[in-house]
């Protein structure tokens, strides 16, 4: 997914994605690569990570039943 930095803040950036102008994302300036600027165009990648999804949801399960037994 392709991403345009629409403007550079303090403390974030806001992308525009060129499929839907209406659509903006703010990001912190520390997830950008370093020397970006307004303009540049960005490459996004969103995954799901299904192992540390399962890992997260058994921590959960123990910490609850830790809880009930005290």
């Amino acid at each position: 997914m392709k991403a345009v930095i629409d403007r550079i803040g303090e403390t974030l950036a806001v992308l525009v994605l060129p499929d839907n102008e209406y659509l903006r994302v703010n990001v912190p300036l520390a997830l950008l690569p370093a020397g970006c600027c307004e303009g540049d165009i960005l490459t996004l990648s969103v995954e799901f990570d299904e192992a540390a999804t399962h890992e997260a949801q058994d921590r959960v399960v123990r910490l609850i039943g830790d809880l009930i037994r005290t």
